[in-house]
């Protein structure tokens, strides 16, 4: 019986010791692939990053276009490649069709220039484009009349109906 459990303790301790040796090898089988890939970035590294041009749409002034890209490298496969890109039709195309920006509120009207101004800090630009920070547009100021409340001028009305009511 003692020699049954004893047995029994060297086959497990041998299916240990075989389970611990074949992690091992696997482990040392993955590190070996790990030091495979830098290489290869090494390789990739060789070419430059890519420059893009500006979007230029099919037709119009927005909506879908393309832009070409091109790097620098000895050993670059591809040195000119073309992509799709679009403008949004609502941005303010004065400013450059790749530049968003966010405004504050239009400004009271100067009575000298008869214009009312706003600025816009730069909210983002698409694909590296040159843009200011912030811009300054302006616009004429509209006639400013005040709009009488509806309530006011029916009882206006009704009080004006009622005194001609008891003049005649």
């Amino acid at each position: 019986m003692l020699s049954q459990q004893y047995q029994q303790q060297r086959r497990k301790f041998a299916a240990a010791f075989l389970a611990f040796i074949f992690i091992l090898a696997a482990v040392d089988t993955a590190e070996a692939g790990k030091k495979e890939k830098p290489e290869k970035k090494a390789k990739k590294s060789d070419c430059g990053e890519w420059q893009w041009s500006v979007c230029v749409p099919t037709s119009g002034d927005c909506g879908l276009g393309t832009r070409e890209g091109t790097r620098t490298g000895a050993e670059c496969k591809q040195t000119m490649k073309t992509q799709r890109c679009k403008i949004p039709c609502n941005w303010k195309k004065q400013f450059g069709a790749e530049c968003k920006y966010q405004f504050q509120a239009w400004g009271e009207c100067d009575l000298n220039t008869a214009l009312k101004t706003r600025t816009g800090s730069l909210k983002r630009a698409l694909h590296n484009a040159d843009c200011q920070k912030t811009v300054t547009i302006s616009k004429p100021c509209g006639k400013v009349t005040k709009p009488k409340p509806q309530a006011e001028s029916k009882k206006k009305k009704k009080e004006g109906k009622k005194q001609e009511k008891m003049l005649d």
